[in-house]
C-alpha cells in the first residue's frame, strides 16, 4: 500500500478527525510522528498522544508545520477559527504547496475559500467521510476547489480510499450523499441495537444478541457489495413461503421501515443544506 511523506494536521481533534488520523496510522499510510492535532484544550487530545501523534493548542503552529490540513471543527466554529488563524498565522512561500481538506457538514467550497482567503494560493478540497474509517471500512466523497490540482486529488483519494471506499463527486451531490454515508452509520447502529433488543426479548443473552445482530448486518452489507445483486433480490432469496423471514419482513413493512429510513435521509440532507446556508 502506498505511503505518504507529508505531514498531516487536524484542526479539531474530535471523533471524525481521530477516525481519519488513527485510520491512516493503523493502515500504515503515515507514521504517527507525521500527524498533529490541535484543539483549545490539550487534555482532550490525550488519545492522539497515545497514538504517538503530536498535539498543540495553536492552530497557526499546526498549519505552519503541516503539508495537508484537515479542517475538522464544527460548522459554527468556522468563523472564529478562521478569525483566530488569520490574526496569528504568518504567511510563507510554502502556502501554495499546502492542501486543505474540509470535512465541515454543509459548508460549501465557495464559503471555505472565502473564509481561508488569507492563505495565498489556497488549495481546498471538500470531503465528507464517516467514522468507520477508523477500522478501514469508511465511505467518503470529495470535491475539488478552484485551485486544487489533480495531484492534490490523488493524495486525498489515496488517504480516504485506504480507509474504505472513496469517490470524487460533483459538489452539488455532497449534502445528499452525506445524509446516506455520513449519517447512515448512526441509523444502522440504531438498527443493530433494535435487532439485539429483539433477541434479548426472545431470551438471548444481551452480549450474544448484540454480536449476532452486528455480524448479520455486516454479512448482509458485504453480500450486497460482493454479489452486486439488488437488496430486494437477496431478500427474496431468503424469504421462503411461510418462513420466519417473510413473517418478520411483513412486520417491518407494517412498521413503515422504508418510509422511516427515507425520512431520516431526507431530514439529514435538509439539515446539511441549512448548515451550509447558516455558516456560509
Amino acid at each position: 500500500m502506498a505511503k505518504l511523506d507529508e505531514k498531516i494536521g487536524f484542526i479539531g481533534g474530535g471523533n471524525m478527525a481521530f477516525a481519519i488520523g488513527s485510520g491512516l496510522i493503523n493502515r500504515g499510510i503515515v507514521k504517527a510522528g507525521q500527524v498533529m492535532a490541535s484543539g483549545p484544550h490539550l487534555h482532550n487530545l490525550e488519545r492522539w498522544r497515545t497514538l504517538g501523534g503530536n498535539v498543540t493548542d495553536d492552530n497557526a503552529e499546526l498549519v505552519e508545520k503541516s503539508d495537508i490540513i484537515f479542517i475538522c471543527v464544527k460548522p459554527h466554529m468556522l468563523e472564529p477559527c478562521c478569525s483566530q488563524l488569520k490574526s496569528t498565522y504568518s504567511p510563507t512561500s510554502r502556502d501554495k504547496d499546502k492542501l486543505f481538506v474540509s470535512v465541515l457538514a454543509g459548508v460549501t467550497l465557495t464559503s471555505l475559500e472565502q473564509h481561508f482567503g488569507f492563505i495565498k494560493g489556497l488549495k481546498m478540497i471538500r470531503a465528507m467521510p464517516n467514522t468507520p474509517m477508523q477500522i478501514g471500512e469508511g465511505c467518503s466523497v470529495y470535491s475539488s476547489g478552484s485551485c486544487a490540482t489533480q495531484h492534490d486529488l490523488e493524495k486525498v483519494h489515496l488517504m480516504l480510499n485506504a480507509l474504505g471506499l472513496a469517490q470524487q463527486v460533483p459538489e452539488a451531490m455532497i449534502d445528499s450523499i452525506a445524509a446516506v454515508q455520513g449519517c447512515g452509520p448512526a441509523f444502522i447502529f440504531t438498527v443493530i441495537e433494535a435487532l439485539a433488543d429483539g433477541g434479548v426479548k426472545q431470551g438471548v443473552p444481551r452480549q450474544m444478541a448484540l454480536q449476532f445482530a452486528s455480524q448479520a448486518v455486516l454479512g448482509a452489507a458485504k453480500t450486497v457489495l460482493v454479489t452486486g445483486k439488488h437488496p430486494a433480490v437477496l431478500r427474496d432469496e431468503v424469504s421462503s413461503p411461510g418462513s420466519a423471514t417473510i413473517c418478520g419482513v411483513y412486520e417491518l413493512e407494517k412498521g413503515q421501515i422504508r418510509a422511516t429510513l427515507n425520512n431520516a435521509v431526507e431530514a439529514a440532507a435538509k439539515k446539511n443544506v441549512e448548515l451550509g446556508m447558516k455558516y456560509s
